[in-house]
C-alpha cells in the first residue's frame, strides 16, 4: 500500500468519456439495428422485443466467444441497467453455460476503454475454455470476505474490499449459498458507489465458480507490477470501503 503514490503525476487513467453523436448514431447493439451482428445465438425476450441478446464475437480471440448485449436501451454503464435487465443478464450467462455440458464458462464486462472495452454500450463477454483457466484452477474453496471490510449485502451475498487488492477499490461479492442474479445486482451497486465516490472510471468485472471480482482501472500498470508481479495500491482497503459506503447514489 503505498497512498502518496496516488498524487504522482501522471499516476491515474482518465474517466470513461461522454458519448459523441457518431456512437449514438452508429452503435450496433441498439434495438432496431440486429442486422449489424451476427445471428444470435440466445435472447431474453419473445418476437422483436427483447431485453439481452446473445451474438457471436465479431472479433473473437478464441475459438468460442460470444457478447452478451445488456439491454436494448443505449445504456453506458452496468450501474443503468434496470432490475430485469440485471436479471435477464443472469439469464442469459446461465443458458450459454448450461448449453454448453463441457469445459469451463469465463464471463466477463469490460466498461470503459481502458478496460478494454471497444463499444460503449454495456455488454459482457463469454469465452469458453476445456478446462478451468489457471487462475480459477488455483482456488481453494469459498472466497472469505472480511467483514469489516463489507460495504453491501443483498440476501446470502455481500460485496466487500479486497482485504490485499491489487488495485484501488478492488472488491469481491460472494455469500454461500452463491446466487448470480444477486450478485450481479451487487455489482450494479458496486460500480454505482465507485461512480458516486470518483466519477465513471473503468473497471473490468468476472464471474470464477463461487465469487464476483471487481477492480476498477483508477492506475496504470507498470514494470513492477508487470515484470515483477507485486501491485502498489494507492487506496488501502479500509479507506476504500469507508469511500464507498458514504457515497450517496
Amino acid at each position: 500500500m503505498a497512498a502518496n503514490r496516488r498524487r504522482r503525476p501522471g499516476a491515474t487513467w482518465g474517466l470513461i468519456e461522454e458519448p459523441d453523436e457518431a456512437e449514438l448514431d452508429e452503435c450496433p447493439f441498439c434495438a432496431g439495428r440486429e442486422d449489424r451482428t451476427p445471428p444470435e445465438t440466445y435472447r431474453v425476450g419473445t418476437g422483436t422485443t427483447w431485453l439481452v441478446r446473445v451474438v457471436p464475437n465479431l472479433y473473437p480471440a478464441f475459438e468460442r466467444q460470444e457478447v452478451v448485449i445488456h439491454s436494448p436501451r443505449h445504456v453506458r454503464t452496468f450501474a443503468g441497467l434496470s432490475d430485469e435487465e440485471i436479471a435477464a443478464v443472469a439469464l442469459a450467462w446461465e443458458a450459454r453455460r448450461d448449453a454448453v455440458g463441457a469445459g469451463y464458462l469465463h464471463a466477463s464486462i469490460n466498461e470503459g476503454r481502458a478496460a478494454g472495452s471497444s463499444l460503449a454500450h454495456s455488454h459482457s463477454q463469454l469465452v469458453w475454455f476445456d478446462e478451468s483457466p489457471p487462475e480459477v484452477a488455483r482456488e481453494e474453496g469459498p472466497v472469505p470476505l472480511e467483514s469489516e471490510l463489507v460495504f453491501a449485502e443483498l440476501g446470502a451475498m455481500r460485496a466487500a474490499t479486497h482485504p490485499a487488492g491489487r488495485l484501488p477499490y478492488e472488491s469481491l461479492i460472494a455469500g454461500e449459498p452463491f446466487e448470480l442474479h444477486d450478485a450481479l445486482l451487487l455489482v450494479r451497486e458496486t460500480v454505482r458507489r465507485l461512480r458516486a465516490a470518483e466519477g465513471p472510471v473503468p473497471w473490468n468485472a468476472w464471474l470464477h465458480p463461487r465469487h464476483v471480482e471487481l477492480v476498477p482501472r483508477l492506475t496504470v500498470l507498470a514494470g513492477i507490477e508487470l515484470g515483477a508481479g507485486v501491485y502498489v495500491n494507492t487506496v488501502a482497503p479500509e479507506d476504500a470501503v469507508r469511500a464507498l459506503r458514504a457515497a450517496e447514489f
